[in-house]
Formats: C-alpha cells, sequence, structure tokens
C-alpha cells in the first residue's frame, strides 16, 4: 500500500500543497482530479522523487521512501509529452528501463509489453512512424517493462484527439486491471477521472476537496466547487424555510434540508439531466407536488445543440433576477427541436434530485 502523510509543499511564500493524507491500496486506480494551480502535478512530482516536500512523509509497502531518490523508487512514469527517444526503435525505447537484464531477456520483454499494447508489429520503427495514440503505448509499455511498483500517469491523454483519447482511457483501464498494477493518474478532464479510476481525489488549492468513487462524487458533491467542478450542476441561492422545504427567490422547493436548521443560507444544487421539460399549455400547477416533484415555469432563453442532447439555458422569474438554470433535452432521433420548446415552458424537479449544500459566506445575500 502506498501511504501519503500530511504531506505539504511551498514555492517560496507560495503555499502549494497543504496537508495533503492519502492512502492507496494495492492495484487501485487513484485519479487526482483538479483545475490546473491545484497542486495535483506537484504530488505526482513529489511521489516521482523529482521534488522533495517540506513536511510530510510517504512510504510504499511500509518502508519510508520519502527521501529516496528517483531512480531507486521503482515507478514507472508515462508523460503527457511521451518523452520517446527519437533516435532509438520502438522495442529500443521500450527496453531502455531494462538495463539489468541480458540483452536477450531485454528484448524479449520489450517485445511482450509490446504486444500487450498491440504494437508488436511497429518494433522496428522509430517514433516519428508512429500516431500520436501509438507513441503514447510505446510510453506505457516502456513504463510498465521494469514491472514497477507504481504507474504514474501525468495527463496521458491530453495531447491526444478527442476519439483517440476515449479508446486509449479504456485500453490503459483494460491493462491496468490485467496486471493488478497500483495506479495513479493526473488529469483535468472529469470524463477521464470518472470513467477510469476506482477513486477520484478532488483537489483544490493545495487540499483534497474531495474524495471517493466516480459515483459518489457526482452523486454527492460536499462543496460548491465539488458540485461544479464534476459534471454540470445548477447551483441556486436560497433559505431553509421548514424541514424539506427551502425558498429559492419567492418559490418554495421540497428537498431534502435535514443538515439544515431553519433559517440557514444553502445552495441547492441539481443536474441537468435531472430536469424535464415540458409544454407550458399543458395541465399542472406550479409550486410543489403531491408526488415530490416541483413544477416551476421558466423562459426559455437559449438552446445549444450538443449532439446527444440539446442544452436548454432557461430563466424562472420567481427564482430570482439572476438565476439561470440549465437543462438538459435528449436529441430526438430526427435531431429536431419541439416545436413548443420556446416562450414559456414547465420544469419538473424531483425533490430528490435536489442536493442542498452550505452557502459559502462570500455568497450570502438577504433571502
Amino acid at each position: 500500500m502506498l501511504s501519503i502523510k500530511h504531506i505539504s509543499k511551498r514555492y517560496g511564500a507560495q503555499p502549494v500543497l497543504r496537508g495533503i493524507a492519502l492512502d492507496v491500496a494495492a492495484g487501485e486506480f487513484i485519479s487526482l482530479l483538479g483545475p490546473s494551480g491545484c497542486g495535483k502535478t506537484t504530488l505526482l512530482r513529489i511521489l516521482c522523487g523529482i521534488e522533495t516536500p517540506d513536511t510530510g512523509s510517504i512510504s510504499l509497502g511500509g518502508q519510508d521512501i520519502t527521501q529516496q531518490a528517483a531512480s531507486q523508487r521503482r515507478f514507472g512514469v508515462v508523460f503527457q509529452s511521451y518523452a520517446l527517444f527519437p533516435n532509438l526503435s520502438v522495442a529500443q525505447n521500450v527496453a531502455y528501463g531494462l538495463q539489468d537484464l541480458a540483452r536477450r531477456d531485454r528484448q524479449a520483454r520489450a517485445l511482450e509489453m509490446l504486444d500487450l499494447v498491440g504494437l508488436a508489429e511497429q518494433a522496428n520503427k522509430f517514433p516519428a512512424q508512429l500516431s500520436g495514440g501509438q507513441q503514447q503505448r510505446v510510453a506505457l509499455a516502456r513504463a510498465l517493462a521494469p514491472k514497477p511498483a507504481l504507474l504514474l500517469l501525468d495527463e496521458p491523454l491530453s495531447a491526444l484527439d478527442a476519439q483517440v483519447r476515449v479508446g486509449l482511457r479504456s485500453e490503459i483501464r483494460r491493462l491496468q486491471k490485467q496486471l493488478g498494477i497500483t495506479t495513479l493518474m493526473v488529469t483535468h478532464d472529469q470524463d477521464e477521472a470518472l470513467s477510469m479510476s476506482d477513486r477520484v481525489v478532488l483537489m483544490h488549492q493545495g487540499q483534497v476537496e474531495q474524495q471517493g468513487s466516480p459515483q459518489a462524487l457526482y452523486a454527492r458533491p460536499v462543496s460548491p466547487f465539488a458540485a461544479g467542478f464534476v459534471g454540470r450542476m445548477n447551483l441556486l441561492q436560497a433559505l431553509v424555510v421548514a424541514a424539506g422545504r427551502a425558498r429559492v427567490g419567492t418559490q418554495e422547493l421540497q428537498c431534502d434540508t435535514h443538515e439544515f436548521k431553519t433559517g440557514s443560507p444553502v445552495l441547492l444544487g441539481l443536474r441537468p439531466e435531472a430536469i424535464t421539460l415540458r409544454p407550458a399549455e399543458l395541465h399542472g400547477s406550479v409550486g410543489i407536488a403531491s408526488d415530490a416533484v416541483n413544477t416551476l415555469r421558466a423562459k426559455v432563453l437559449e438552446t445549444v445543440f450538443l449532439g446527444p442532447c440539446t442544452l436548454v439555458r432557461l430563466h424562472c422569474e420567481a427564482c430570482g433576477a439572476d438565476d439561470v438554470i440549465e437543462a438538459e433535452l435528449a436529441t430526438p432521433r430526427d435531431a429536431t427541436l419541439p416545436a413548443w420548446l420556446q416562450g414559456h415552458v414547465l420544469l419538473d424537479i424531483p425533490a430528490a434530485a435536489i442536493h442542498a449544500l452550505a452557502q459559502p459566506l462570500s455568497m450570502r445575500r438577504v433571502a
């Protein structure tokens, strides 16, 4: 098991990491997710041995490796830029870290790894003769060849085309499961983190904001930052007015407020895909329905075609002058929007789909 305890790092007066603590189980795939400047790459560099923490410790299998040189850590690293040697063949690149083996064994291991990533037929080519996706697979084979104790991936897919990224992230995950290798990946791409990881560690301003399964981060964010960074989320300022009820503007909504006292300012988070749109002419009252579905009346401001769905931006006058609500409408087979999707429409929002969060002091206003 990899154990990271209270790691802190400063560059001059600027704190970059603030007491990071994380335990990684053998064979687990963890993504360090966050925006630029959150500290995720610095943490990876400390794990590699390229940087030294100001405080804290790192242990692997019970052995303290905090001060151990990078060359002694037996970690495989895959960089965003591939970092392949242009003057060496594909097979020679993969064999580069196997100098402790006899030449015949090096060659056999390199071919074994290339076969594992589906590039055995490219062994004698040079990196420049390969596509970007193929080069990254060579880099992955090279990192895996020495049978590392830990695989570290530094934004491994960010330089690739979108379609290549989708295929390669599935391949990396398949290989990781097949080999059972403990893996940490740094990424700012939430799709990569959610689709590849056993656990996602969301970082913000040098700290762990939230960690858990991809499903937990998406369904149960613990803060406005987590709610806004992982997936799309409408965040509406509200006031708890009774048990299970909160007011947004002049509109009361039914939702789970058990963590908050009456009178508490909160943010109500709701995913665009949880909202059902229907024509305003259909029968039905606006407000809280008996079946725990909130119904709002809103004006369509804009529609944005995204392929599988259309993003609909709406304004609900009862909710306040500034709040814009985003909803998703599945694209019909002919990709034609319904004629009623203009002017005013009704929004059905299940109470169970609304997630109440503590409202930051900087956002609070008189409700």
